[in-house]
């Protein structure tokens, strides 16, 4: 499989040496960002396990928030209490629905965004939406519907068509046991609107697959240069499911964002 970078842009670390009369003050190590993970619908938690092994080796704590996939305000208070719990520096990552989720955190704690194949609203937008303004999107023929009491509704892939749609380039047993696990998407979270989005502010990278089928890559490509990217990078041929397929790669944008400015 091969990466392609779009486009790149890697801070240097820079150094300064004190001289004194007989002893040099050493400067003070940077405090490592804590690494927060949101997934997003039809995933969970454990969908950036693989993510979570590489970043452990690299030195970088993680924490897998659970995003309760309801509503896009309740959500995003979920992920704004996680962060609120931190000490020390924050780099935000949102999966799919998951990105629209940490869009709409702020706290100047939060020093970089992470979208992986995910969706970065602008203010006023839905998921829906973004999804169908640009043509390649299969997942709504692949839905279950599941009524519940308060009059909302559940949507679940179709575990026979969850391998395709969602996770094509994952060993078929293990897609089997993601759609059987898999975290249904309320609709109220699907048609909630964005508030205004922290990319305007905090600097952002994405890295997307070009075979993404509940995403359409143009709109990947459109909403990462709308939010002018630190970095861009696609993915030939991965799936939707590119934390659990590519973890090394996802794990690898994440650390630019970690390490940038240091």
């Amino acid at each position: 499989m091969r990466i392609t970078t779009v486009f790149k842009l890697t801070a240097v670390a820079l150094g300064l040496t004190v001289a004194g009369a007989g002893c040099a003050a050493a400067e003070p190590a940077p405090v490592k960002p804590t690494v927060v993970l949101v997934h997003g619908a039809f995933a969970e938690s454990s969908s950036w396990n693989g993510v979570i092994d590489t970043l452990d080796q690299q030195g970088l704590t993680s924490i897998a928030a659970g995003n309760p996939l309801r509503s896009v305000s309740g959500d995003a208070d979920t992920v704004r209490s996680v962060v609120a719990s931190i000490d020390g520096p924050v780099v935000l990552v949102g999966h799919s629905y998951g990105g629209q989720v940490i869009s709409q955190v702020h706290d100047p704690k939060i020093k970089s965004l992470v979208y992986v194949a995910a969706f970065a609203p602008e203010e006023g937008e839905t998921i829906a939406e973004l999804s169908g303004r640009f043509p390649g999107s299969t997942l709504g023929e692949t839905l279950n519907k599941v009524a519940l009491p308060d009059g909302s509704t559940d949507l679940y892939i179709q575990p026979g068509k969850f391998h395709h749609q969602f996770a094509a380039d994952v060993p078929a047993a293990q897609a089997a046991r993601d759609a059987a696990t898999q975290r249904p998407l309320n609709d109220r979270a699907l048609n909630g609107k964005s508030g205004s989005p922290s990319w305007k502010s905090v600097p952002s990278w994405f890295v997307f697959p070009d075979a993404d089928y509940n995403i359409p890559v143009a709109a990947h490509r459109f909403m990462a240069e709308r939010a002018n990217a630190r970095a861009v990078v696609e993915i030939q041929g991965a799936s939707h499911a590119l934390a659990v397929s590519q973890p090394a790669a996802v794990a690898k944008v994440i650390v630019e964002a970690a390490t940038a400015g240091n």
